[in-house]
């Protein structure tokens, strides 16, 4: 199977039309039709459905489809990474990051690298811990900013140097928003969001015994799309300090966990994974 193949496949799948897709692609409308031919035959199904507004998916090329936007990245990235070895003029990077106010660490050893680097070009991605480190392991990302210590067998990791702090986003009019901060019966009965990662591995720390008395609302992967529920009267969140606006004003308020709770971010890398001249350069100016 042939990436330029699959990049026709992309191509019409994003278009759903052979002719915009030939457009974009800058070949013959019959070419194409003959690429996806070849295609369909060699993986023994049928990809496309003509329908009189266009093309769409059958169930496999929906399938082929998630698999080809991951091998086309790769292929993008393994052209990048060769392009560039030896230089350090230029270079693309691939960051996985977990949400946090210490991310400005990362970006500026990003900017001084891209000083040295002016053609330095970079890709970042948000998830949490688990997302991100998957796409570590696949090989589509350099590194990752991880919400815990990675396993030291199989990653390298370097700490960032504070620590972030949880609390409870509330709305501004909760009784949670009277007091100075918050402890875990002070939190019972009330609908929790949370992240389920830290759910699972950093509220327990906290919670120790009580933590079958609290009751898991929703799971939110960003701490934006749960402040909108609370917002909204749906419960309260569990989040590091500094990622939701609470500021006079936005209806929200937050306030610190008792006993103080912490979480230190990792940055990772693959341990016997060699990095390209311009990844190396960036761990010695962002981890020293």
């Amino acid at each position: 199977m042939e990436i330029r193949a699959l990049r026709v496949f992309l191509a019409i799948s994003r278009e759903g039309n052979m002719t915009r897709a030939a457009d974009e692609l800058h070949v013959s409308q019959p070419s194409l039709s003959k690429m996806v031919k070849s295609l369909e035959e060699e993986l023994g199904t049928k990809l496309f459905v003509r329908r009189s507004f266009g093309l769409t998916l059958t169930a496999d090329g929906r399938l082929l489809r998630e698999r080809a936007q991951d091998l086309v990245a790769m292929a993008d990235r393994i052209e990048d990474e060769f392009a560039d070895l030896g230089r350090l003029a230029g270079g693309t990077l691939h960051f996985g990051l977990a949400e946090s106010v210490h991310i400005d660490v990362l970006a500026r050893a990003i900017r001084q690298l891209r000083e040295e680097s002016p053609g330095l070009r970079y890709h970042v991605d948000s998830g949490v811990s688990a997302q991100v480190l998957g796409r570590l392991d696949d090989g589509a990302i350099d590194f990752a900013v991880l919400a815990h210590e990675p396993d030291g067998a199989k990653y390298e990791s370097w700490a960032f140097p504070e620590p972030d702090v949880w609390g409870v986003v509330m709305r501004d009019d909760s009784p949670l928003a009277g007091r100075e901060r918050v402890r875990v019966r002070d939190l019972v009965g009330y609908p929790l969001f949370c992240s389920a990662q830290s759910w699972k591995l950093d509220i327990p720390r906290w919670a120790g015994g009580l933590m079958g008395e609290l009751r898991l609302e929703a799971t939110f992967g960003l701490p934006y799309n749960g402040a909108v529920f609370v917002r909204e009267g749906l419960g309260v969140l569990l989040s590091f300090a500094g990622l939701v606006d609470t500021s006079e004003g936005s209806g929200l308020a937050f306030r610190p966990l008792e006993p103080r709770l912490e979480t230190r971010l990792h940055l990772a890398w693959r341990r016997n994974r060699p990095l390209s001249p311009i990844a190396e350069r960036f761990r010695e100016l962002c981890c020293g």
